[in-house]
């Protein structure tokens, strides 16, 4: 079993891309309003809630985890990478940095290329949960983003 490497898949979603983009890059704090199931709260500790390099706590409600990391924008790609700082994320993992790319496909649709590049600390890690977790965090915000 690899001890690093990258998860890469894509989420077609409904809706846009631009406001699927706002949403992760700049309305961090509305995730918990939208998709209040899966996130409890998101705490902002460095920057503001829109800025490149902001450092921000969120608390995941599936699998009880606070995951501390920081966020870097780059609105010309519509890109979104997340890099874990600290919390039981990285008890586990080493490395941890989510990269959500999200392309227009037409005008109401789009995809979110997720790549996900880990490193675990113990052959025993169960990292696929973190991943899968985004996955499904970003599932979800379209379901928020369609009916709003």
């Amino acid at each position: 079993m690899a001890m690093s490497g990258t998860y890469v898949t894509d989420v077609p979603l409904k809706g846009s891309a631009e406001k699927h983009y706002k949403m992760w890059s700049s309305e961090n704090h509305l995730i918990p309003e939208a998709i209040g199931h899966l996130v409890q709260g998101i705490t902002l500790h460095e920057g503001d809630w829109d800025s490149h390099g902001a450092i921000k706590t969120t608390k995941a409600i599936w699998f009880e985890e606070v995951f501390k990391e920081r966020i870097e924008i780059d609105d010309e790609k519509m890109a979104v990478t997340y890099t874990a700082l600290d919390g039981e994320v990285m008890e586990e993992l080493k490395l941890y940095v989510a990269n959500l790319h999200f392309i227009p496909e037409s005008q109401n649709g789009c995809v979110c290329k997720i790549s996900v590049n880990w490193e675990k600390r113990t052959q025993d890690s169960q990292s696929t949960k973190f991943y899968k977790f985004l996955e499904g965090m970003v599932a979800a915000m379209d379901d928020h983003i369609c009916h709003n």
